[in-house]
């Protein structure tokens, strides 16, 4: 097992979430615990549930900040708020619908970029719908650790890409030669959309979270372009 907790990390969690009354809990109480976090900074991206109630509660009980935004300006502006705020060199991007999530899991995202064996890393929840190993979407995953210098220069796409943001920064870190590691999460859940949501409200959102991604290519063309020609392969995948 991978240790850091004797490290003076400077990383920063950064999770977003929009209506996520039901989850929200769980999973900054999971964060708060994970020892090798210097900050948890949380975006409550203009919910119309109690997702931003939730959070005022909880925030009595453990530290965390708190950022609740009036209305709902999409998943991009909300992790370009975060990296703004984050005092850390290191950030850690977590769903907020997770459950089960470990300090281990931390140091699995963390440590390759910490040791320059990675400039990013992809996690893949081991307890969800599709499979880590045979998952076309993998490069999506909202589980994702970088330096933080490494995004700052995207900032300002990042906030208008909504659901684009990951294929943002992806088409990034391709375009400048950054290599890009996927990591196994154990025992960390993330539901599908359709386990949380009613089939037809569930494709409606996958429908817009394609149309989002596909406008964020072609208004950053000479970044795919770029990204395609220095393709590199990606490191490998860690399955234990």
């Amino acid at each position: 097992m991978i240790k850091l907790n004797n490290m003076k990390l400077q990383s920063t969690a950064i999770i977003c979430a929009y209506n996520e009354e039901n989850t929200i809990e769980n999973i900054l109480r999971d964060v708060s615990k994970v020892v090798c976090f210097n900050e948890v900074i949380v975006i409550n991206d203009g919910s119309k549930d109690k997702t931003g109630k939730r959070i005022k509660e909880l925030k009595e009980l453990i530290t965390f900040t708190d950022v609740h935004l009036l209305k709902n300006r999409g998943k991009g502006f909300a992790m370009a708020k975060g990296t703004e705020l984050a005092n850390g060199d290191y950030l850690v991007f977590i769903d907020a619908d997770l459950s089960n999530f470990k300090n281990e899991h931390a140091e699995k995202l963390l440590y390759p970029v910490i040791n320059n064996k990675a400039d990013m890393v992809l996690g893949q929840p081991t307890n969800t719908l599709i499979p880590s190993n045979i998952n076309p979407f993998k490069n999506l995953s909202g589980q994702r650790a970088l330096k933080k210098r490494d995004i700052m220069p995207i900032l300002k796409k990042m906030e208008t890409a909504g659901y684009g943001v990951e294929t943002l920064i992806n088409m990034r870190f391709k375009a400048n030669y950054k290599t890009v590691e996927y990591v196994s999460l154990e025992n960390l859940t993330h539901p599908s959309k359709f386990q949380k949501a009613k089939p037809h409200k569930a494709i409606k959102e996958f429908i817009m979270e394609g149309c989002q991604i596909v406008t964020t290519m072609f208004s950053n063309l000479n970044m795919a372009a770029k990204s395609n020609k220095n393709r590199i392969p990606d490191i490998f995948i860690i399955n234990n």
